[in-house]
């Protein structure tokens, strides 16, 4: 009945019941059963914000159910849009050696073509993938989505935080960010498993260095959810392999609710994946969640890899895998109390500054790593426009970071 929902003429009438229904019974329930404090999500949180999270988490739901409204742009072409400013990143088969080539040997995937977004501040009149301005800071964004949704494309949710970082980061005049290949299927049959979005992120940073003529120290890679993991295996990848052809390390590194620990001992007894569960719009582990993400990612290398490879874990748990951040860049980590990360988000934090230090933000050399944890954010609030006063605050904090650099 599940697959039936998502062709026509069952989709429409499946989308008019659920209309319906949410609009004249589930709200107002919503809002009846959010007047007391202790059965909202969260006893601080509003009524408003109460009923929008469960509005979201049952969108995700039908999204899940019936599929996408609309096609989502992926890494086979460029889409056009209003101000869409697309380019192609050139691939990199000649950078691709040591562990990167055998992990890509056993996915059977290689360097590939793929387009990346510029996104400007409003007013610019920088030319697209224009030479660098004298002290200009240039964001490089990966996109969430647990490494099997969403899009680097200017319409899609997550572009609210290029826009927002554009909006309120003065040093910040552009944004680019990469179509990575998305992961799908399972075991031997997954498409795109790891390192496909690894080699795609590290085009795209090659493209930003050799062909547009940033400066790596001028780099601030960005990554929410599964594009923190990205940007972390990025930056570990080029940190590890100076002086073997590729550039050097970002000047400084932004993640946002990042999925760091893949493995499945995030969802054990007393951690915040079940305690946050009902505060969060991501929900429970289930096979149509980030465990089936997970599955995809990691495809023919399984899921144990998870467990032992600190590209994909790097906050894992696992006492036996030797994790380091030395020759890490400034790094600003944010975290939502309400989320269901905040466990392997902490396990980050802790692990980084023992190897950089922990900083203010303002004083750069007291340390490296600056966190920021507003006690009842969810996962990516700042992708989440209703998301206030946490996401304002988030981006003033994120624009003093900067301007300390």
């Amino acid at each position: 009945m599940v697959s039936l929902l998502r062709y026509q003429p069952f989709k429409g009438l499946y989308l008019t019941y659920e209309f319906f229904s949410t609009v004249f019974l589930r709200i107002p329930v919503w809002i009846l059963t959010s007047i007391p404090r202790s059965w909202r999500p969260r006893a601080r949180w509003t009524i408003e914000r109460s009923v929008k999270l469960k509005l979201t988490r049952h969108i995700i739901t039908i999204t899940r159910t019936v599929g996408p409204s609309s096609e989502t742009p992926n890494h086979l072409a460029i889409t056009p849009g209003l101000d869409v400013n697309g380019v192609w990143i050139p691939p990199i088969p000649e950078l691709i050696k040591d562990e990167l080539e055998v992990w890509a040997n056993i996915a059977h995937v290689t360097s590939i073509q793929i387009p990346g977004y510029w996104q400007h501040k409003k007013g610019s009149t920088i030319e697209v993938a224009a030479p660098p301005m004298p002290g200009e800071k240039v964001v490089y964004a990966l996109h969430g989505g647990g490494y099997s949704a969403l899009s680097a494309h200017p319409s899609d949710p997550t572009a609210a935080i290029a826009r927002g970082l554009l909006q309120h980061v003065d040093s910040v005049h552009r944004v680019f960010s990469c179509e990575y290949r998305l992961s799908s299927g399972d075991g031997l049959e997954a498409q795109n498993p790891f390192p496909a979005a690894l080699l795609d992120a590290l085009a795209g940073y090659v493209y930003l260095v050799k062909t547009v003529g940033l400066d790596p120290s001028d780099i601030i890679v960005e990554g929410d959810s599964a594009g923190g993991n990205l940007a972390l295996a990025l930056t570990r990848y080029l940190v590890e392999h100076q002086n073997s052809g590729f550039p050097s390390p970002p000047g400084a590194m932004i993640l946002l609710s990042a999925w760091a620990d893949l493995s499945l001992q995030v969802a054990s007894p007393n951690s915040s994946w079940l305690d946050n569960a009902k505060s969060d719009y991501i929900g429970l582990v289930d096979e149509d969640g980030l465990v089936r993400s997970a599955r995809s990612f990691l495809g023919p290398h399984g899921l144990e890899v998870a467990d032992t490879n600190p590209m994909i874990s790097p906050s894992s748990a696992n006492s036996a895998m030797k994790i380091h951040f030395k020759g890490f860049p400034r790094t600003f980590i944010a975290a939502g109390g309400a989320e269901v990360f905040y466990d392997m988000l902490c396990r980050l934090k802790e692990k980084m500054v023992s190897d950089l230090g922990e900083g203010d933000g303002v004083r750069p050399e007291d340390g490296k790593v600056h966190w920021h944890c507003p006690p009842d954010a969810t996962h990516d609030w700042i992708a989440v426009p209703y998301h206030e006063p946490e996401r304002t605050d988030t981006l003033k904090e994120i624009a003093v970071w900067v301007a300390a650099t």
